[in-house]
């Protein structure tokens, strides 16, 4: 089975690394453009730079494929909405949306404070429902669109 994507429009959150780079370069390798979000942090979330986002994009381009970099921050669904009207203004559509940023808080639910806590919502669960609130109505005219989301425990 050849699975192609030619044609589609994907972006891919927290793809500046790890899965969702694997996710942006399998959708580039299989033919659609990707928008690559990662606000490039560290894994804690803190800080920003469009750096990760890039090199993959870089990636991507050596390869053939088309992507174009994002440092939104999901967090922000001002972000979120005006990063999907770049992947609209540069390609016309979004067809998949693969929510997978996440940040790591390498502790136990016992020791984390609830503000880390508070920021893991945010991120890992409110970070997804952004995205996809803002694909939903553009996805629904389209006909046709595909949401992924990743989880970790």
């Amino acid at each position: 089975m050849n699975i192609d994507f030619k044609g589609r429009v994907a972006i891919v959150t927290g793809a500046g690394g790890g899965l969702g780079r694997q996710h942006a370069l399998a959708l580039a390798a299989r033919g659609a453009k990707v928008l690559v979000n990662d606000l490039g942090g560290a894994v804690d979330g803190q800080g920003g730079s469009t750096t990760a986002a890039q090199q993959v994009v870089n990636e991507i381009r050596a390869a053939g494929g088309e992507a174009i970099a994002n440092g939104a921050s999901v967090t922000d669904f001002a972000a979120v909405q005006a990063m999907v009207q770049q992947a609209v203004d540069a390609w016309g559509r979004v067809d998949v949306l693969v929510n997978n940023a996440g940040i790591l808080r390498d502790k136990s639910f016992a020791k984390m404070d609830l503000a880390d806590f508070r920021l893991v919502v945010d991120v890992h669960l409110m970070g997804a429902v952004h995205c996809t609130k803002a694909v939903w109505a553009l996805m629904n005219e389209q006909k046709y669109g595909r949401i992924v989301m990743t989880t970790s425990s």
